[in-house]
């Protein structure tokens, strides 16, 4: 490790998804243990499920191919009330409550996320982005002033338009280009304790994956479906300079906690 590194100060970026988000219990406690996290952070959320009911008592239809969403001009215009605003500005009214000042963001705030739009290949997914540039110097202008930025899953290309864009992905991005500053740690929070060795054992948490064992998870089968990609992600940004992530449920933002997955290289 160089002394540069050793001398970063720790900042952590934690994602929550949409089942934390649609209980009003359970995000009020997540938010609770967030406020209480120490040093410097920043919170990414998703919102999907809300923006499907929305869409629903619109009369607007939620397309979907293999978990992603079909984002046409309608959708994008729900995508962008919900997750820009319904959901984002009620977890930092929540935030301000707990006596934290955070500021609620999209990537076009602050030019602080640019996306390409997706290109068409089997699959058309409309105005979905795929993260080009995360402005660093520009978040931690926010971060340095003593706000906690709050972003929801929406990006912009530089030219106007607004793109929905994968909030795990978004999480990762901003990861890696805040590494440049911060020795970064990611918290994916979800349902499970972590990543487990036998899917129908929720207590059967593999604690630590290394490049080595995670390959050795492959060859089991142990990793497969939908932790597949999460995984893949990981390592990519790993590669790329984040100090390591956690995946688990809200606990593992408590001392207390040990129970969840850390990845390391």
């Amino acid at each position: 490790m160089t002394i540069e590194k050793q001398m970063k100060e720790k900042l952590s970026i934690v994602k929550i998804g949409g089942n934390i988000i649609e209980d009003a219990n359970a995000l009020d406690a997540f938010l609770q243990l967030f406020s209480k996290l120490e040093g410097k952070k920043i919170l990414v959320h998703g919102g999907g499920k809300r923006a499907t009911s929305v869409a629903a008592k619109l009369g607007i239809e939620s397309k979907m191919v293999n978990g992603r969403r079909i984002t046409d001009a309608d959708t994008l215009e729900v995508i962008t009330m919900v997750y820009g605003g319904l959901v984002n500005k009620n977890i930092v009214a929540k935030l301000q409550a707990l006596h934290m000042d955070a500021i609620g963001l999209t990537g076009a705030d602050v030019n602080s996320i640019k996306s390409d739009k997706r290109p068409v290949k089997e699959i058309d997914f409309g105005f979905v982005g795929d993260v080009k540039a995360v402005a660093h110097n520009s978040i931690d202008k926010l971060i340095q002033a003593n706000f906690t930025p709050v972003f929801c899953a929406i990006t912009h290309d530089g030219n106007g338009q607004l793109l929905n864009t994968n909030a795990d992905t978004i999480t990762s991005q901003v990861a890696v280009g805040m590494s440049e500053l911060y020795e970064t740690s990611i918290y994916y929070c979800f349902e499970l304790n972590g990543v487990l060795e036998n899917i129908n054992d929720k207590n059967s948490v593999i604690k630590n994956i290394d490049s080595k064992i995670y390959k050795h998870l492959l060859e089991k089968g142990v990793i497969a479906d939908g932790m597949l990609p999460k995984l893949e992600n990981c390592f990519d940004a790993l590669n790329k300079g984040v100090a390591n992530i956690h995946m688990g449920n809200t606990a593992m933002l408590t001392q207390e906690n040990d129970n969840f997955t850390t990845i390391t290289l």
